[in-house]
């Protein structure tokens, strides 16, 4: 099912057309992730191959596990587009047809590039697949939306230095699909284009390699007294100076639905299955929330207010407090993180379940559990259920006393779990949260 096209506010008319419910738009750093985030909601994905990503460090799928991929994606009704995300030099230009013939062949829905050379070579070697243009590409206003669009790309992924009232400019400007980023992490410098990563430590950010050098803690030296540190803001830690917090727009959902975007992005190809899953499950019951608000709340969309449930879920998962960015105001120091490269977390994943049986769900741990612990199920909606582990056994049904990462084992636990399904994720607070 086409999910991103569904009405939901019939008689309600935005550019002459009914307003409809975006794309919820997942990250998939490997074929975990993907599945995880194909489970808890997402109606489309996008994953890096092995070369021209600007995720490098991240899991990336060989062409064999894209094939896989997609295959599972599309099982679900879920797309996949395909990061190939690079600025080219001419020294990664000579495999590049073959790669782009190679990504047809997976029967990818799309790619998303920043490169105009890159561009030229899709459009010449692969003209069927659809052309998403990163926010790398930096699209700030509707003439450089009506460029892009021009030059063939179907989709604009808009810059996040933009406000609303610039992305609804854009909107009534063009007819191409916009994506904007809702979640995940800020980069410091201006539409992720940075350079700090290749001078502290040699790693290209441009050509997927970034260090996060932005996380890294900072202290001053004056040049003639070596060895003597200056705290620029005074911690025992030292100073995280260039050190944003997460971009987090679920409370402007109902703004940015009624703007007319097609489709919201999720950054994190790079977290874990958690952060994924999470995320993406509670922006996936936030627009379920929206899809049943009556005609009559959208005429007035700055009055509609985001359930409280969803906000608080969001907390629980990290990674280093939220921000707005610049879709109100313009961020200043308080959109920083001064004493730390991330915030607390309050609760960890415990395991993820491989199959159910009845009575009994055989598990793969993601840390360290003992017999008599309370975790959380996760289920698709906001209903988690907690249960008690009674015990553990392995798969040849030895009693185990202890689980470690990695481990499968069965659990037995106090009720059972009716929304317990294959990929679903147990978890559970944090003793130190």
């Amino acid at each position: 099912m086409d999910k991103n096209k569904s009405d939901i506010a019939p008689g309600i008319i935005s550019r002459g057309k009914p307003l409809q419910l975006p794309e919820l738009l997942a990250p998939a750093g490997n074929y975990e992730k993907l599945v995880t985030a194909v489970h808890y909601g997402a109606d489309a994905v996008y994953l890096g191959g092995k070369k021209y990503s600007l995720r490098a460090k991240a899991g990336n799928f060989s062409l064999e596990a894209m094939r896989q991929g997609v295959v599972f994606a599309h099982e679900h009704g879920v797309k996949v587009y395909v990061t190939v995300n690079i600025f080219a030099h001419n020294r990664d230009l000579a495999d590049l047809p073959q790669y782009l013939v190679q990504l047809e062949k997976t029967g990818v829905d799309g790619l998303i590039l920043s490169d105009p050379g890159i561009l030229e070579t899709v459009k010449k070697v692969v003209p069927a697949l659809s052309v998403h243009l990163s926010t790398q590409a930096n699209v700030t206003n509707k003439l450089s939306a009506e460029f892009w669009l021009g030059q063939g790309a179907s989709r604009l992924n808009l810059a996040r230095e933009l406000n609303l009232e610039e992305i609804a400019a854009i909107r009534n400007h063009v007819e191409g699909e916009l994506e904007i980023f809702v979640h995940g992490a800020l980069c410091i410098s201006y539409s992720g284009r940075c350079m700090l990563s290749n001078y502290l430590t040699g790693r290209d950010a441009n050509q997927g390699s970034c260090a996060h050098p932005c996380r890294f803690s900072y202290a001053l030296m004056e040049e003639k007294r070596p060895g003597e540190y200056f705290p620029v803001d005074e911690d025992e830690r030292g100073t995280y100076i260039f050190n944003s917090k997460d971009l987090c727009l679920l409370e402007k959902l109902p703004l940015l639905v009624a703007s007319g975007v097609d489709s919201l992005k999720i950054e994190g190809r790079m977290k874990s299955i958690f952060y994924v899953g999470g995320v993406v499950r509670v922006y996936r019951r936030a627009l379920d929330y929206l899809a049943t608000l009556p005609a009559t709340a959208w005429q007035n969309p700055e009055k509609i207010v985001m359930p409280q449930e969803f906000v608080a879920e969001i907390h629980r998962l990290g990674t280093r407090g939220t921000s707005e960015n610049f879709i109100i105001d313009r961020p200043g120091s308080s959109e920083m993180i001064y004493s730390s490269s991330r915030m607390g977390q309050a609760s960890e994943p415990v395991a993820v379940v491989r199959e159910n049986s009845g009575p009994r769900l055989l598990v793969e741990m993601r840390n360290t559990v003992f017999p008599g612990e309370t975790v959380e199920y996760m289920d698709r909606g906001m209903a988690d259920q907690r249960v008690k582990i009674l015990s553990m056994t392995d798969e040849q049904d030895e009693t185990v006393e202890k689980a470690n990462p990695g481990n499968r084992v069965w659990l037995e636990l106090d009720s059972s779990v009716e929304t317990a399904a294959v990929n679903g994720i147990f978890r559970r607070t944090k003793i130190d949260a």
